[in-house]
């Protein structure tokens, strides 16, 4: 295994491309054998990050239903799909905004934080990072990561010391809504219209706070508004952690192009998601790994690789035919090489910005 500088250094130095291509985004001339060896290779080389799913209250409570596909992510399926390290969120429903559903939505999340983290504590192979230096050197040790996030920040109700709590309990990224407007900011699929016109006078708080704290300001599910606030607001880069191109597929949960750059000029990452609503029009056994690659060139062609990677929201409505789950994540890696991208590309869509922009959080 290469050390951490080693692995940040090959990010940087150039790299001769790893597939014969006639022309940027052009289909590669290799089999699929040889495609297939490629991927291997660079998932062996390099960090791999997915942003964003769902997995954490499925495995606290396995017996729960849900018309959502479950089970999508494992550490045997990261294992076999080259997969390193994932964000995984404890996500939380909205319901009142009264002091008692309010302490109730935190309680149930730090409930679910602690358990989970003892689940993970407790897997042989298995390990929570909380910085980019834990998820360097277990790259290097082999040892699978998970980074500790929640999707809501309804769960921190109207008690801002409530995020240095989750801090402290390993929390690293917060997504500031759902789907409905909270006490922090507008949501993009809030049908009611605008409550607070962007970010609240409180979510104007939380943002600093997000800051001083180190916590990851996360921007899937925020309104147009909202967005535009934080980012001139915040001191330190954001994250999309699970979105995709609104000028591709016409839906409130994909960002506009004003919206990409405003993410990419902070110095921030879109990270494509994998739920077909999201991706196209077509019926679900239609949607394939070609189209979130399709969304992938997109962010890539109108701000650069450096700003752009992958967040499956695998068990929260992600998956499509040919990525079904964390063990094909390779299956992506072998679009991408098909249409033309290199290794150094390769390398940064898969973890190297996710260091970078981790950095940049003093993480």
């Amino acid at each position: 295994m290469m050390s951490g500088f080693n692995y940040l250094k090959a990010l940087v130095l150039p790299v001769m491309l790893l597939v014969a291509v006639t022309g940027s985004g052009q289909s590669s001339q290799k089999s699929l054998g040889e495609l297939q060896e490629i991927a291997e290779r660079i998932h062996s080389k390099y960090l791999t990050v997915d942003t964003h799913n769902d997995t954490a209250l499925h495995i606290n409570n396995p017996k729960e239903s849900s018309r959502i596909t479950k089970g999508q992510v494992s550490f045997p399926l990261m294992r076999e799909g080259g997969l390193d390290a994932a964000l995984f969120a404890v996500f939380i429903g909205q319901k009142g905004r009264d002091k008692a559903s309010l302490d109730s939505a935190f309680n149930y999340v730090r409930d679910n934080l602690s358990r989970f983290r003892s689940y993970v504590e407790d897997y042989p192979g298995g390990a929570i990072a909380y910085n980019s230096d834990d998820l360097l050197r277990n790259k290097e040790n082999g040892v699978l990561s998970v980074m500790l996030a929640i999707e809501n920040g309804y769960a921190i109700g109207d008690d801002i010391s409530r995020l240095e709590l989750f801090r402290d309990m390993g929390v690293r990224a917060i997504t500031l809504c759902h789907n409905e407007h909270n006490n922090i900011c507008d949501a993009s699929m809030d049908k009611g219209g605008p409550e607070h016109n962007g970010l609240s006078e409180f979510g104007k708080e939380v943002v600093r706070e997000m800051n001083r704290l180190g916590l990851i300001i996360d921007l899937s599910h925020a309104s147009t508004q909202t967005l535009s606030d934080v980012v001139k607001l915040s001191t330190k880069p954001v994250i999309a952690s699970h979105s995709g191109v609104y000028a591709i597929k016409n839906h409130n949960r994909n960002l506009k192009d004003n919206e990409i750059k405003a993410i990419a000029d902070a110095g921030g990452l879109i990270q494509v998601a994998t739920g077909r609503f999201f991706l196209s029009e077509l019926p679900k056994d239609s949607v394939t790994v070609a189209h979130i690659a399709d969304h992938i060139d997109y962010v890539k062609n109108l701000v650069g690789i450096d700003h752009v990677g992958i967040g499956t929201d695998f068990d929260g409505g992600g998956g499509v035919v040919g990525m079904e789950n964390a063990s094909k994540m390779k299956n992506l890696t072998i679009e991408l090489l098909r249409r033309g991208y290199s290794e150094e590309e390769l390398a940064k869509f898969w973890g190297g910005n996710f260091i970078r922009f981790l950095k940049h959080q003093n993480l």
